[in-house]
C-alpha cells in the first residue's frame, strides 16, 4: 500500500491570508487521517516578488494553526538545475522553441486581430515566433533576451489522449486551451507549470489538494508529465474561500492575513476547528468554481 504525500506549496510573496490557511488544513488533514507524510515546499523561482520576511511568516503561520509538516523544507530557488535539465529533455525532442516577443508586442497582435482565440486564462499567444526558420532563431538567439515555450499543439499529439482524477472524477486532459505556454523566460530559468511537475515528482506526492483555481493548469502538468515520464498524483480541488464581495482572496488585492487576524486576537485552534468544519469567519465564504 503507498504512502500518501500532500504537500503545500506557498510563494513567499505575500503574508498568507485564510484561504491559504484553508487549502494548508485540507492537504495537511488528508496526508494525517491516512498515516501519510505533508510536506511544505517554497515556490520561489521569481526573484523580484520572493522575499526572506515572507518566508518567515508562512512558517510563523503554519506553527500558528498548529501544521507541522515532515522533512526538510524544499527551495525550488535551489532546485534550478534539475528544472534546466527537464527543459534539455524537452528541447530534444523538438517540442520547444524560442520566443522573442515583448509582452506588449504580443498585446498589440492581439488587439490587431479580429479572432484571437481565447484560453482559460485570457488571450492566446499568437504563435508568433513558432513561424520563424531556424537561421532567424540561431540568429536571434545569440544577442535576444528571448522565453521558451511548448509547441502544444505537436506536444498534445505526440502525448496522446490524457486522463487525469479529480478526486474521483475522471477528466480528459485539453492542454491546447492554454496555447504554446511559457515553461522558461530571462528573467525565471523555470516556470511554475515546469518546477511545479518536476517537484511534484521528486517529492513522491501521492495526492495534490489545492484550490478550484488551479483546476484547468492541470491540463497542461498532466501534459508535461506524459512528456517528461512522470508519475500523475490524484487530484484534489477544493471550494476557494471569498471575501464579503464575493472575491477570491488574494494578497494582490489586500487580502486580510493571518498576521492580521493573529494580531486581533483570534484563537488559532478555534479557526482551524471552524476551517475543518466548513464554518468561515463573518465576511468570508467559499465558492467551488
Amino acid at each position: 500500500m503507498r504512502e500518501v504525500v500532500t504537500r503545500f506549496a506557498p510563494s513567499p510573496t505575500g503574508r498568507l491570508h485564510l484561504g491559504h490557511a484553508y487549502s494548508a488544513l485540507l492537504a495537511h488533514d488528508f496526508a494525517r487521517d491516512r498515516g501519510g507524510a505533508f510536506l511544505l515546499r517554497i515556490e520561489d523561482i521569481d526573484p523580484k516578488r520572493a522575499r526572506p520576511e515572507h518566508l518567515d511568516g508562512i512558517i510563523e503561520d503554519l506553527n500558528w494553526l498548529g501544521l507541522e509538516y515532515d522533512g526538510e523544507i524544499l527551495y525550488q530557488s535551489e532546485r534550478l538545475p534539475l528544472y534546466s535539465e527537464a527543459l534539455e529533455r524537452l528541447k530534444a525532442m523538438d517540442l520547444l522553441y524560442p520566443c522573442f516577443c515583448t509582452r506588449s508586442a504580443i498585446a498589440a497582435e492581439i488587439a490587431a486581430s479580429a479572432t484571437a482565440p481565447q484560453g482559460p486564462d485570457g488571450p492566446l499567444y499568437p504563435g508568433t515566433c513558432r513561424r520563424l526558420g531556424d537561421p532567424e532563431r540561431s540568429k536571434r538567439l545569440a544577442g535576444e533576451p528571448h522565453a521558451w515555450r511548448l509547441d502544444i499543439v505537436s506536444a498534445s499529439r505526440l502525448a496522446g489522449p490524457l486522463y487525469w482524477k479529480d478526486g474521483d472524477t475522471e477528466v480528459q486532459a485539453e492542454a491546447e486551451r492554454f496555447g504554446d505556454v511559457v515553461l522558461a523566460r530571462k528573467d525565471a530559468p523555470t516556470s511554475y507549470h515546469l518546477a511545479v511537475t518536476v517537484d511534484d515528482s521528486a517529492q513522491r506526492v501521492t495526492d495534490v489538494v489545492r484550490g478550484r483555481d488551479l483546476f484547468a493548469t492541470t491540463d497542461v502538468h498532466r501534459l508535461l508529465q506524459a512528456l517528461l515520464g512522470l508519475p500523475t498524483p490524484h487530484y484534489h480541488h477544493h471550494p476557494l474561500v471569498l471575501d464579503g464581495e464575493g472575491r477570491r482572496l488574494a494578497k494582490r488585492d489586500g487580502a486580510p492575513s493571518l498576521a492580521d487576524l493573529r494580531a486581533s486576537g483570534v484563537d488559532p485552534a478555534a479557526l482551524a476547528a471552524d476551517l475543518r468544519a466548513g464554518r468561515l469567519p463573518a465576511g468570508y465564504s467559499a465558492a467551488a468554481l
